[in-house]
C-alpha cells in the first residue's frame, strides 16, 4: 500500500490548464507542462489498494491501477511503466482522452473524490518517454504468418503491435493519408499533440509492423483479394458513419458533419493546409451535440475566432451528484466542463433543432429550435418555446450509427451484421468468414479508447490462435462485455 493514511490526509488535486486567454492564442495541449510532478506521488497515495479494486472493473483494459499508484507514489517510475503497459498499449492516449471510467469506479469515490486515476497514468508514461524506458520490443522469431489491419484507430494500432509482438508479419492499411485513424484527424491538437502519435508509431515501425497509408480496402483493394494475400486480416475500421440530422435546410450551405470539420483544423496543424476551407473565423457556430465530439467543435472554434458559440443538447442538464439510479460503481452521468466549455460559449439543454434558414446564396443563417420534454422515453417539444438563434456554421457531432459501408468493405468480405449494423462476430472475434477479426467500434459500435484497446488486444489473441494453435496473448474483454453503466 502506498501512503496508507493519503486518502485521509491529501485532497484530490488535478492537473492544472493554462489560462484560458493564452490557450486559445494557440493549439498546444491546454495543461501546464509539468505541472503534475510536483503533486502527483501523493496523489497516487491517496489509493487505499483495495481488497477489491473496484477501478479495475471500471477499466475494460484491466489495468493494475493500485500497483502502479504505489510504484508513482514511491517515485519508481520504471517499475510504474512496466506495470501499466502490462495491460495498456498506449497508456499516452488514454490518460489523455479517456473519460476515465476507473474513476468514477474508485472505492474512496463512494464518499470522496476520487484518485486521480488518470492523472496518474499520463505521469508515468510522459516520465517513461523522457528517461527512454518505453523501447522497441521486436520478436525473438517471426511465425511466417501475415495479418492485414484495416484501420489504424486505436483497436487496429493494439490489434497491430500485440501480433507483431507474438511474431507475425503485419501490415497496417489506413486510408487516410497519416496513420491514426480519429486518434489523428477527430481529436484536436489542444486535447492531444500528435507528436504523441508519432513517436509511437516509430517504436511500432521498428518492432516490424508495416503501415500503408491512402489505401482504402474495398475502394483501392478489393477485400476479398486482400483476404486471399494474407493468412489473417483484422477490421478495425471503425465507426465512422455519422448521424444525420434530416431537418428542412439541412442541405445549406455551412451545415457539417463534425467528421467534416475537425479534421481540416488538424490539418492546418500538420502543415498542409494554411487556412482549414471550413472555418469558424468570425461566424456565429452552433454544435449540435453534447458529448465530447461536440466539445471538440466548441474548443476549435474558439481558436479559429468565432464570434460566438452555442452548444445543443436534446437531453436534460445532469447534475453535479451522481443520480440514485446510477449508483458507484457505474458510470454516472454528471454535468460535465470540459476545458473547451471553460473557453467560453453557451450551452443549451432540452432542446431540439426544427429546422435551418438560410439566406439568398444558399447558405445558413439562423437555427430554428424548440425546447422539449420527455414522454414514454421521448422527446416532444413544449408549445410556445420556438425561437431561432444565429447560426453561419453548424457541425453534427451527433454520434455515429455504424461501419462505413459505401466503399464495399463489408459486401466484398461478404460480412454478417447484427442487429446494430455492426459486424457480427463469434467469442474470440472471428467473423463469420474464416480467418477475418473485427475489433473496436467496427464491431462494438460507437465506444470509449478505453474498449477499442482492449477490444484490439483481444482480437489479437483470436487472430493468434487461429494462426498458431494457441496463444499466450492477453483477452482483457469478451465481445458481450460492457460497461458499468445502467
Amino acid at each position: 500500500m502506498a501512503d496508507p493514511k493519503g486518502f485521509l490526509t491529501t485532497g484530490r488535486e488535478v492537473a492544472k490548464t493554462r489560462p484560458v486567454e493564452e490557450r486559445v492564442r494557440d493549439w498546444n495541449e491546454v495543461y501546464v507542462p509539468g505541472s503534475l510532478l510536483p503533486i502527483i506521488s501523493k496523489q497516487a497515495g491517496r489509493c487505499m489498494d483495495c481488497g477489491i479494486p473496484f477501478c479495475h472493473n471500471g477499466c475494460p483494459l484491466g489495468n493494475l491501477i493500485p500497483e502502479w499508484n504505489d510504484y508513482a507514489y514511491r517515485e519508481d517510475w520504471t517499475a510504474a511503466s512496466e506495470r501499466l503497459h502490462a495491460t495498456n498499449n498506449f497508456p499516452e492516449f488514454t490518460g489523455r482522452l479517456c473519460p476515465a471510467p476507473c474513476e468514477s469506479a474508485c472505492v474512496l469515490g463512494i464518499n470522496q473524490p476520487p484518485v486521480t486515476i488518470k492523472n496518474v497514468e499520463v505521469t508515468i508514461i510522459d516520465k517513461a518517454w523522457d528517461s527512454g524506458d518505453v523501447t522497441p520490443q521486436p520478436p525473438e522469431r517471426l511465425s511466417g504468418k501475415t495479418v492485414a489491419v484495416i484501420g489504424s484507430g486505436p483497436a487496429g494500432l493494439a490489434a497491430a503491435q500485440q501480433l507483431t509482438r507474438a511474431g507475425h508479419t503485419v501490415a497496417v492499411y489506413e486510408r487516410a493519408d497519416r496513420i491514426g485513424g480519429l486518434l489523428r484527424y477527430g481529436i484536436p491538437e489542444f486535447k492531444m499533440e500528435k507528436r504523441h502519435i508519432n513517436r509511437r508509431i516509430e517504436q511500432m515501425r521498428a518492432e516490424g509492423t508495416k503501415f500503408r497509408t491512402e489505401v482504402e480496402i474495398g475502394r483501392d483493394i478489393d477485400a476479398a483479394k486482400l483476404r486471399k494475400r494474407y493468412d489473417a486480416v483484422v477490421i478495425a475500421a471503425g465507426a465512422t458513419t455519422s448521424r444525420d440530422l434530416k431537418v428542412p435546410g439541412r442541405e445549406l450551405n455551412g451545415v457539417h458533419f463534425a467528421m467534416e470539420y475537425l479534421p481540416l483544423a488538424n490539418k492546418v496543424q500538420e502543415g498542409d493546409l494554411t487556412v482549414a476551407p471550413i472555418t469558424a473565423e468570425g461566424k456565429h457556430v452552433v454544435v449540435i451535440g453534447g458529448g465530447d465530439t461536440g466539445a471538440d467543435c466548441v474548443g476549435t472554434a474558439h481558436r479559429q475566432g468565432a464570434a460566438s458559440v452555442t452548444q445543443l443538447e436534446i437531453m436534460g442538464k445532469p447534475g453535479d451528484e451522481r443520480n440514485p439510479n446510477q449508483p458507484w460503481p457505474t458510470f454516472p452521468m454528471l454535468y460535465k466542463v470540459t476545458s473547451a466549455h471553460e473557453e467560453g460559449g453557451e450551452r443549451l439543454y432540452s432542446v431540439s433543432t426544427t429546422h435551418f434558414e438560410g439566406d439568398e446564396d444558399g447558405n445558413v443563417q439562423w437555427l430554428h429550435l424548440v425546447e422539449v420534454e420527455f414522454k414514454d422515453g421521448r422527446p416532444e417539444p413544449k408549445p410556445g418555446t420556438e425561437r431561432k438563434i444565429p447560426a453561419q456554421l453548424v457541425t453534427l457531432a451527433m454520434g455515429f450509427t455504424g461501419t462505413d459501408q459505401e466503399n464495399g468493405l463489408v459486401e466484398q468480405f461478404g460480412l454478417e451484421l447484427d442487429a446494430r449494423g455492426n459486424i457480427a462476430r463469434d467469442a474470440d472475434f472471428a467473423t463469420n468468414v474464416p480467418g477475418v477479426y473485427v475489433a473496436g467500434d467496427a464491431g462494438r459500435g460507437q465506444s470509449l479508447i478505453v474498449w477499442a484497446i482492449a477490444e484490439g488486444r483481444s482480437a489479437a489473441r483470436g487472430v493468434d490462435r487461429y494462426l498458431a494453435g494457441a496463444s499466450a496473448l492477453p483477452a482483457p474483454i469478451k465481445p458481450t462485455d460492457r460497461a458499468l453503466t445502467v
